[in-house]
């Protein structure tokens, strides 16, 4: 596969800028490119209208490895916009859940939209009514819980025979994994309903969740059964009203990172309570599993981030774990915003790090400098992580990521494959070889969009040879939007 353009696109790009039938400097040929993919990435944060029935991809390249069967389930907003108004932040379009099936050799694709309260309202207006993160609601919304602006759009998890598509402030949605219908919403415990649980819950080796429903400077810790039946619902109190996306957890310990950027007020629009207090520095919340009354909190310099990787905790008691951190919350602040209004503003980039906290003293954050978001580990182990999956290569004409990169730490080094300016990469997964006992030993699995192809690619590569570029690659008949996070369940 190749991320150049083709000898016979030369043309088309100098009748974009104007110099047809003229020879191009390359110079030029690089302008006209970017202009092209400047143009072109706004297909990446368009509208689907509905549910794409399942069809078959198409295979571009390669073949599938023997032994890998099983299905990709992502979520992601994919409608934004409607006759009498439209979202104003990337976070709230309507969640839609696509199905990436492989089988045989060859691969499908399905997709449909979650059947949330707020889709069901926005549809009968005719407009986005119902608000959201970083969208304010409109006249006519009937808003008497979270879960009537919860868009079910963040992230998708299995809970025994059945899908859980989430949000960050509110309720899961039951989804069938067959046909993706949605079978209804979760209330986890009636005196909890509509309580929210973040869209990034931490398992056991069991298959036992912990998970967090916050609510400005109070907490709720989730502890749900591998079937999904809560065990405990314990409140605690957080040091501040911080916004969190994602949290992390050692055999021992619950960690929950403090940064910087605090709810104040109470504006109908979150994101608008939210402020950024640089001189706060950052935090880190450590909370034993076994007495969640017992806590430390250590202090780090300032940062933002949205994810992190398991965490491990050294025989000596030291707690690690990665996270990509970024100097401020610039991309969800301003980048969100004006994806919606068809303008790309270039954020701060976000770096892969790690994070320390001895026993005693000082923590710290390390960064190895590598661009790096979405990140993904083994996780079929209890120590140290030697690799980091994760979406790098951030584009400076468009929004998001063009590479995928896989971080050896015992060796320092990123193994990048880059698709070139002419794909978005989004978020990609690891799983296991059939068998696997080394760590790392499997498969990466993840779509792109192709933008000059106005197209979803669907590919598969060696987990430890990354660089060496996808071992096979499907293509859709559609472009779908960009989505955030999914899951692969084998079989």
């Amino acid at each position: 596969m190749t991320s150049h353009f083709q000898p016979n696109r030369r043309h088309v790009l100098a009748g974009a800028t104007g110099l047809i039938g003229l020879a191009l400097t390359p110079e030029q040929a690089a302008a006209a490119a970017a202009l092209a993919i400047a143009a072109d990435w706004k297909i990446a944060f368009a509208d689907l209208e509905g549910d794409l029935a399942p069809r078959p991809l198409q295979r571009v390249h390669g073949k599938a490895p023997a032994g890998l069967a099983g299905t990709l389930y992502r979520n992601g907003g994919a409608k934004f916009r409607r006759t009498k108004g439209q979202a104003t932040h990337w976070f709230d379009g309507d969640g839609l859940i696509r199905a990436f099936r492989i089988q045989e050799g060859g691969a499908s694709l399905a997709a449909r939209f979650v059947d949330t309260p707020k889709r069901r309202a926005d549809t009968a207006a005719d407009g986005v009514i119902s608000g959201g993160f970083g969208t304010r609601s409109g006249p006519g919304a009937r808003i008497a819980s979270p879960d009537d602006v919860n868009a079910a759009n963040i992230s998708v998890i299995r809970r025994g025979d059945k899908l859980w598509a989430l949000w960050e402030a509110g309720s899961p949605f039951e989804i069938d994994p067959a046909s993706l219908a949605t079978t209804g919403m979760v209330t986890l415990r009636d005196d909890l309903a509509h309580m929210p649980f973040l869209a990034h819950p931490r398992f056991e080796a069991d298959g036992r969740i912990w998970n967090l429903g916050q609510v400005g400077d109070k907490a709720v810790i989730w502890q749900l059964s591998p079937s999904g039946a809560v065990q405990a619902a314990t409140p605690i109190a957080l040091p501040r009203a911080s916004y969190i996306h994602d949290f992390t957890i050692t055999a021992r310990h619950i960690i929950i990172v403090l940064q910087p950027w605090v709810y104040q007020g109470d504006s109908p629009v979150p994101m608008t309570s939210l402020t950024w207090q640089p001189g706060l520095g950052s935090q880190v919340l450590i909370l034993d599993k076994a007495d969640l009354a017992s806590r430390r909190v250590v202090e780090l310099p300032t940062f933002f981030a949205f994810h992190m990787t398991s965490a491990w905790e050294a025989p000596s008691g030291e707690i690690c774990f990665e996270i990509c951190a970024s100097p401020q919350p610039d991309f969800v602040i301003r980048t969100a915003v004006d994806l919606m209004a068809g303008t790309y503003t270039a954020s701060s980039d976000p770096k892969l790090s790690l994070i320390t906290v001895p026993t005693q003293g000082t923590a710290r954050i390390e960064s190895t400098g590598v661009i790096a978001e979405f990140p993904r580990t083994d996780g079929r182990g209890s120590g140290p992580n030697r690799f980091t999956l994760h979406a790098t290569t951030q584009a400076k004409a468009r929004p998001l990521f063009q590479g995928v990169g896989v971080y050896d730490w015992r060796k320092h080094q990123d193994l990048v494959f880059d698709f070139g300016p002419d794909h978005l990469v989004e978020e990609m997964v690891f799983t296991p070889r059939p068998g696997a006992v080394e760590a790392f030993d499997g498969w990466i699995i993840g779509p792109t969009i192709n933008l000059r192809a106005a197209r979803t690619e669907l590919h598969v590569f060696d987990a430890r040879r990354v660089d060496a570029g996808p071992l096979v690659t499907w293509a859709a008949d559609v472009a779908v939007p960009a989505g955030l996070h999914g899951m692969f369940w084998r079989g």
